[in-house]
């Protein structure tokens, strides 16, 4: 590999894992596009944590106010002060952070009669290299943006009592504790997203927290804090197979260092810019790209099922 390749891939992985268009689906179209029939599992692992390091870097403060805050909770719980009604807003993201994280544990459920697990199917439809699908998935995700927005501004068009009156009224801005069903919901759409490659994790739960009446900005800290562990956990997963593969002798230590360097940098980027998209309600933006980019996808797929063969490549399908 060399250091160009690198630089691209860190690119391309440092702005797709954070902005909703799916970086696995972005991967597996430029796979496609340039007939790879394969890839080197540890140089995606170590972008992967690049991007790690990105979430790290833009959410330090709150991911110490977090630690903190879950060795109070263990300190309640202990003294049996324990209230989910009565904790502060970096003990409620705790909280919920631990119940989105459970679906994840479907990923290793058996799937009767295949004599596989639903992770053995996500990794297969990853290394499809289907265009039809990965089209149907982005048109998914531009859908789930959609209801996303749609259900924000509904929200924002309301108003609620001012807490101590009875007549004054203030417009809702969205829930900034999350419910145990709320953290459930987002849970399920990530489980969902790490199945289908083309369903962008960040935002179909950015989309079920603002559909659940979550504060716009809440939602997306959630949405991205709720990553580390899952983006972790998967790195260390996948590392093991990578080892035993071979691929760590596949790639020199330099290109995989830069390439990590740059997706973390850009990485950090995407993620201050996503933030300000969403503050200034640009995330239109984002619906219009996967829309398309999807349609087109599907559209190639298509012709490329009548005709047999990948249409950039002439390679059988």
């Amino acid at each position: 590999m060399t250091f160009f390749d690198a630089i691209v891939q860190g690119i391309i992985q440092g702005l797709t894992e954070f902005l909703p268009v799916s970086s696995s689906g972005h991967l597996l179209i430029s796979q496609h596009i340039l007939g790879v029939q394969e890839n080197n599992l540890f140089f995606d692992i170590m972008l992967h944590i690049g991007t790690l390091f990105a979430v790290l870097a833009v959410y330090y403060k709150t991911i110490w106010k977090l630690i903190i805050s879950f060795f109070q909770i263990i300190g309640m719980i202990f003294r049996r002060e324990f209230s989910f009604k009565k904790l502060n807003a970096s003990q409620n993201m705790v909280v919920a952070l631990f119940v989105g994280l459970l679906p994840l544990f479907l990923l290793f459920a058996p799937v009767p009669g295949s004599g596989m697990n639903i992770k053995d199917i996500a990794e297969e439809l990853a290394a499809s290299n289907s265009l039809l699908l990965v089209g149907i998935a982005l048109i998914v995700t531009a859908v789930m943006l959609t209801m996303g927005i749609r259900k924000e501004k509904l929200y924002k068009n309301s108003y609620v009592k001012r807490i101590g009156s009875d007549d004054d009224l203030q417009r809702f801005d969205g829930k900034k504790h999350l419910s145990l069903f709320d953290a459930i919901y987002v849970g399920i759409t990530q489980f969902i997203a790490a199945i289908f490659p083309g369903i962008s994790r960040s935002g179909s739960t950015l989309s079920t927290g603002l559909m659940r009446g979550v504060n716009k900005q809440t939602a997306l800290d959630y949405s991205f804090i709720l990553g580390v562990p899952s983006i972790l956990a998967a790195a260390i997963l996948e590392l093991k197979d990578a080892f035993k593969c071979g691929a760590v002798q596949a790639v020199g230590i330099g290109p995989v260092l830069v390439g990590m360097i740059v997706s973390a940098v850009v990485g950090f980027l995407s993620i201050k810019l996503f933030k300000w998209l969403l503050k200034t309600d640009k995330m239109m933006i984002f619906v219009a790209y996967t829309a398309i980019l999807g349609s087109v996808c599907v559209v190639i797929g298509i012709i490329e099922s009548f005709l047999g063969h990948n249409i950039f490549t002439g390679m059988a399908i």
